[in-house]
Parts: C-alpha cells; sequence; structure tokens
C-alpha cells in the first residue's frame, strides 16, 4: 500500500512538472554587443557575459530558436527554464564580440538579416562569406526583411492589393536569398521595428512563416504564432536585476486575445483576454501602460478581462505589459504584452 501511494505522488509530481515545463520558455533578443554603438540597442561584452552566466550557474535550457518553436508547434513540453537567444540585423560585432562568447558557453543562437542590405555590401551588417562562417559553427540565420522596412506601412498611392502583392515578393525574396546562401530557410520572420498589423499577420500566415516581433512576454502553446514575444536584454533592458524576473516569467494560458488592430489611429485602445486556465488571483492581475501608468481592467465574469489606457497614448509605439504572480511556482510571474503602434489618418 505504501509504495502504492509513494506511486501516486510521484506520478503527480510529473504532472505538475510537465506543466510547467510547457510555460516557462522566454526569447532573448538583441542587436548589438559593444560599447561604441548606440547604447539604446546595445549591450556590452562583459554584461552580455554576464547574462550568459547566469543562464548557465541557473541552469536554463538554451537551445536553437527552430528547437524551440517547433515543440511548442507539436504541442509538446519544453525542458524548464528554456531560453532562445536572437539576434536582429545582422551586424559585425555578433560575429566580433558574440559569437566567441556564445560559443565558449557552447549556446545555439539567431541572426536575422536583411539579405538586399548584405547585397548592397552595406559596411555595418556582415557579408555572406561572414554568415556562412558562423551558420558553419551553428549558428542558424533567419529572416528580417530584405531591407528593414515598416512592413506594414503602405507607400503613396498603394492599394491594399498592391501592398500585399510588394510585401509578399519581399518575404519571399528574402528567404530565397538565405537559402540560396546559407543553406536553410527558416520559416520565420523578425518584424523589423517589431511593428505588425491584422492584414500583416494574415500574409505571414498564408506563407506558412511564424512572426517574431519585440514585445515582451514569455511563449507558449496557446502562443499566436504570428506575432511571439521577445524580451529585448540591450539597452535600458541589460540590467541583470530585471532581466532575471523576466527569464523566470510564465506565458498566460489563453483561450483568445480580442482586439481591433495593433496598428491603429485610436488613442484608447482596448484588448478582451479571455484565460482558459488561471493559476493566479485575479485581484492580483494587473497592466500597465508603457510611460503612463496603470491601465483599466474590466472583468465579465471570472476568466475575461478587457484592458485599456486611462490616458490617450502618443503617437508612435506604447504597449500595455500584463503581470501576475502564480500561484503553483513562487517567485514566478504570468506575463503578456500588447504592442501599439498609434498613426494618423496618413500612418504616419
Amino acid at each position: 500500500m505504501r509504495s502504492i501511494k509513494w506511486f501516486h505522488v510521484l506520478v503527480l509530481i510529473l504532472v505538475l512538472f510537465n506543466t510547467r515545463t510547457g510555460l516557462a520558455a522566454v526569447i532573448l533578443q538583441y542587436h548589438h554587443v559593444s560599447e561604441k554603438l548606440p547604447a539604446v540597442t546595445s549591450v556590452s561584452e562583459a554584461t552580455f557575459r554576464q547574462h550568459l552566466n547566469f543562464l548557465k550557474s541557473e541552469q536554463f535550457s538554451v537551445i536553437a530558436l527552430n528547437e524551440l518553436i517547433q515543440q511548442l508547434q507539436a504541442g509538446k513540453t519544453l525542458p524548464p527554464k528554456t531560453v532562445a537567444i536572437t539576434f536582429d540585423d545582422g551586424y559585425l560585432n555578433n560575429m566580433e564580440a558574440a559569437a566567441p562568447v556564445l560559443e565558449q558557453f557552447g549556446y545555439p543562437y539567431t541572426i536575422f538579416v536583411n539579405p538586399k542590405l548584405i547585397d548592397e555590401k552595406k559596411g555595418y551588417v556582415m557579408s555572406w562569406e561572414q554568415l556562412r562562417a558562423l551558420s558553419n559553427r551553428g549558428a542558424l540565420i533567419a529572416n528580417h526583411s530584405a531591407q528593414h522596412d515598416y512592413l506594414h506601412l503602405k507607400k503613396a498611392g498603394e492599394s491594399q492589393a498592391q501592398w500585399r502583392s510588394r510585401i509578399r515578393q519581399d518575404l519571399v525574396w528574402s528567404q530565397a536569398r538565405i537559402k540560396e546562401e546559407i543553406g536553410h530557410d527558416l520559416p520565420y520572420i523578425a518584424y523589423p521595428y517589431g511593428e505588425f498589423d491584422r492584414p500583416l499577420q494574415e500574409l505571414i500566415a498564408e506563407l506558412g512563416l511564424v512572426g517574431i516581433g519585440q514585445h515582451s512576454g514569455a511563449v507558449g502553446p496557446d502562443s499566436d504564432f504570428t506575432r511571439l514575444p521577445r524580451f529585448p536584454a540591450s539597452g535600458i533592458y541589460a540590467n541583470l536585476n530585471t532581466l532575471k524576473t523576466k527569464l523566470y516569467s510564465l506565458a498566460f494560458s489563453l483561450a483568445k486575445a480580442d482586439y481591433q488592430d495593433s496598428v491603429t489611429v485610436n488613442r484608447t485602445p482596448s484588448i478582451t483576454l479571455t484565460f482558459k486556465e488561471m493559476d493566479f488571483y485575479q485581484n492580483q492581475f494587473a497592466c500597465f501602460v508603457s510611460g503612463l501608468g496603470k491601465a483599466d481592467l474590466t472583468w465579465q465574469g471570472t476568466k475575461t478581462v478587457t484592458i485599456t489606457t486611462t490616458k490617450p497614448l502618443p503617437n508612435g509605439r506604447s504597449r500595455y505589459n500584463c503581470t501576475a504572480p502564480s500561484k503553483r511556482f513562487s517567485g514566478q510571474f504570468y506575463w503578456y504584452s500588447q504592442p501599439w503602434v498609434i498613426t494618423d489618418a496618413s500612418q504616419r
């Protein structure tokens, strides 16, 4: 009898462990590893090494981005404390400063590049030859659009159909150039500037791509694969004291996220979240508007909440960041971010 009881306890522990593993994946985003380039998108080599030392000492499972995404798409659980490391733009310092440190730790990473800028031999980005060298050493190279345009913006006088055709061509061509030069064409697109709207997300889904943003949050099986979040880890976000909390963050179990569009002229946009499961107390769920304080929350029943800013959002990028402490996992927080781009009628 005693052995049977212990068996049931062991099964319960394994169930709880597996539930946790599926909730704790995080994607980190970097640009420059340098002390000479704009601080807002840079992290020093010393700080970058500090981040990796923390991942190692805390026994995080650092895996390749494609492995992370494939596991989530298949509905499989991930090892506890799973992290993927990514870089945007393919700057030279990724090869000179970042790659040697990552290789010392044995950590895989992904670089999102702009093929047209590489073809034009822009001096601040790596060449195809350099990217092939990194790829041969284990790096993944993926799509960041042809030349880092705002993909959701239409040109003057451009119809919706013309915009869609142009962006489709941009993405398909970029995938083909990466395949031609590197040998692999992962079906991922990191949105330039982290900006996307509904029509762009629909095109991404139609092309069979995974869209990756720059809004913060953990990823899980319920994530929208046309807008996966990443935690920026450069500039003001490089501080390890605040990054630690993000590395331990969990993905909310969401049934639905309803909002009109993330690019909008509406200065007081709302988003309604419906949760599948709630491993948190309703009164501990809170949302914050970037630079404007707490958001207004309106609960409809026990599992659905509408989030709205209490003050008009300014032109440009804003976010609603929503968090709640886990009941099961002490010291860990669920995290969801909704990005907004506020424009005028001419999309400026």
